[in-house]
């Protein structure tokens, strides 16, 4: 099984995890042992799908403002979460590879391959939402057929995407490509670069 392979699996297994309530507050029940890569490719995906709620919520017109700021405060942890999520599936892959020989004309990747994974993610998420259109019974004929033809275009994306990926870990393991790895250094949520909060 490719590595793609088996992250699609974890990422299902995750969003089918989380609708069985489908509630933001659900606590998150890792199945795979802390440590592993399958555990941060599970944790990884829950993070996207409970955010991927979150953003659905403060989307409401209605959604009083007091709670809207809350949720605000939730989604900004989450994209950290996230970012820091990324950062520990690159590191795993660094160390998975640090005894590779790179060679004299390998090349640099454009991304990191967890924040290829990271795509990948979030178009499982795509895919089982664009599903659910496809599958209502009180939506109009042309609102399926839209929601179809976008499917297929995810289905199509995922497959590349997969493809891609697993083509960039087997040049990295080959030596003719490189890892180098840039941290995000997000700057909004540290109290020392963001002068909102450091000329409080």
């Amino acid at each position: 099984m490719t590595f793609t392979e088996t992250a699609n699996k974890i990422f299902v297994q995750s969003i089918n995890d989380y609708h069985v309530k489908d509630d933001i507050e659900t606590p998150i029940s890792n199945p795979y042992e802390e440590g592993t890569i399958e555990n941060r490719l599970y944790l990884k995906n829950w993070i996207d799908t409970v955010q991927w709620h979150f953003e659905d919520i403060i989307r409401d017109p209605n959604i009083d403002p007091v709670d809207a700021l809350v949720l605000k405060r939730r989604i900004d942890k989450s994209n950290q979460d996230r970012t820091d999520l990324v950062e520990q599936i690159d590191t795993y892959f660094r160390e998975k590879y640090a005894d590779v020989k790179v060679l004299a004309d390998a090349q640099i990747n454009t991304e990191s391959p967890a924040w290829a994974v990271d795509r990948l993610s979030i178009l499982a998420l795509k895919i089982y939402h664009m599903q659910e259109q496809v599958d209502r019974k009180d939506a109009a004929p042309e609102h399926i057929q839209k929601c179809q033809a976008k499917l297929n275009v995810l289905l199509e994306q995922q497959v590349d995407l997969s493809t891609a990926i697993d083509q960039l870990l087997a040049d990295i393991e080959a030596g003719k490509k490189y890892m180098k790895v840039y941290r995000q250094m997000k700057m909004y949520n540290d109290p020392a670069t963001n002068p909102v909060l450091y000329k409080k």
